[in-house]
């Protein structure tokens, strides 16, 4: 069989599918983590922030390494990772003492492969062939939206069909996407994305204050979108009292098919939409998301502020590596790392700040215990005010892009 260019778009599709699954499966975990190893919330929140952790620190040491040893080894290595991360994810819990230790591990494995693949598979879109690249851009990073949404749907439905109890063999079953990934790119073509001599130098990209922008806004990007992604979940059946099913179908599945429909959108009207205008709307809605999930009193319409934060951010990332684009066209692989590890901060940052001020609250409520809790849930206390504190990050990318719009000097 004959690869074409269009085959390595279909294997960077999965490439991002399977980030999907890295990123998105845990979380679907972390009740079952909860109560089957006596885990807090503190202790899930460091889990959150260490994957993305690890996969800032693999963002920043791979704009080094990947253009000397190759995009095909990078990218076949990262599926390998994540092949062995997810498996491990079912394993070493019950192969340690503390079974915290054997989830750390897998979250550590998962979190090389899948900075990796971060890294990687832009400036693998972004070299092919053909023109309109910010749609492009856009429709593949639509296709983490997709793989979230089967993640959620698949271990739902499982999790009916067979049951909590045997959670475990569900991590195996998603290691089949990376393994199956990793024989694809060992054959399709791939392209480089810019010579070594036309690249912009490194270091020149820390000493422009306009690129530190891009950074805030990359920070931004991944915070407003992690800190709702990967609380929604327990958010909705322990803080709104809906079922585990009903929690992921309404909390974050919605937000996932509203953030991969957006994506699309701007896939198909990519070179008609102003990025900066757009990006300054989605902050707006994005703000008022998140208030309408904090502050509803009904159930159904915090759910209705998860999925519409979805739709809000859905643009965010890959229009913050369009813009990028335009303005540093010979930026390179060095660039696509640096937005990266910016992104991975706000990822890392966003569900780690809500973890951390939700079990603050917590402690505070169960201190003072008034009348007033009784009948309202600690756990809906908590994540509710650490949903609201995440509000500051759609906040700053609303100044930066305003920021940002004073100036439009391309660099070449």
């Amino acid at each position: 069989m004959k690869f074409t260019y269009k085959h390595t778009l279909y294997a960077s599709y999965l490439g991002y599918i399977t980030q999907a699954i890295i990123n998105n499966l845990a979380p679907l975990l972390f009740l079952i983590f909860q109560k089957e190893f006596n885990i807090s919330l503190e202790s899930i929140g460091i889990l959150i922030s260490l994957n993305f952790g690890i996969q800032i620190v693999t963002d920043l040491l791979s704009a080094k390494f990947v253009d000397k040893i190759g995009y095909r080894a990078s990218i076949v290595g990262a599926h390998i990772l994540c092949t062995l991360g997810l498996m491990s994810m079912g394993i070493l819990p019950y192969l340690f003492a503390n079974a915290y230790v054997g989830l750390v591990i897998a979250i550590v494995i998962n979190g090389v492969g899948g900075g990796l693949i971060e890294v990687l598979i832009s400036p693998i879109v972004q070299s092919l062939p053909g023109d309109e690249k910010a749609s492009a851009m856009s429709l593949l990073h639509s296709f983490y939206c997709w793989g979230q949404v089967l993640v959620i749907l698949l271990t739902t439905i499982y999790f009916n069909v067979v049951g909590t109890n045997k959670w475990l063999y569900i991590p195996i079953l998603w290691s089949i996407i990376p393994l199956f990934n990793m024989f694809l790119f060992l054959k399709v073509p791939l392209l480089t994305l810019v010579e070594d001599a036309d690249k912009i130098p490194f270091r020149k990209f820390f000493t422009a204050k306009r690129f530190l922008l891009f950074i805030t806004l990359m920070i931004c990007a991944g915070a407003s979108e992690q800190a709702m992604s990967q609380w929604a979940s327990l958010f909705a059946e322990s803080g709104l009292r809906v079922s585990k099913t009903m929690g992921n179908l309404l909390g974050p599945c919605a937000f996932a098919i509203l953030m991969g429909a957006s994506r699309v959108f701007y896939g198909i009207k990519g070179s008609k939409i102003n990025m900066k205008k757009a990006l300054g709307f989605s902050s707006v809605l994005c703000v008022l998301s998140y208030l309408l999930a904090v502050f509803s009193p009904i159930p159904l319409l915090s759910l209705l502020g998860c999925a519409l934060c979805g739709l809000s951010v859905g643009i965010m990332w890959p229009g913050v590596f369009s813009l990028c684009t335009k303005y540093y066209p010979k930026g390179g692989t060095a660039m696509f790392a640096i937005l990266a590890l910016a992104g991975d901060v706000g990822c890392s940052a966003g569900p780690g700040l809500v973890g951390f001020v939700s079990n603050g609250v917590e402690k505070a409520t169960i201190t003072f215990s008034s009348n007033w809790f009784q009948s309202t849930s600690i756990t809906e206390i908590g994540l509710k005010t650490g949903l609201l504190v995440a509000i500051v990050f759609p906040i700053i990318m609303l100044i930066s892009i305003i920021v940002l719009r004073k100036n439009s000097t391309r660099i070449n």
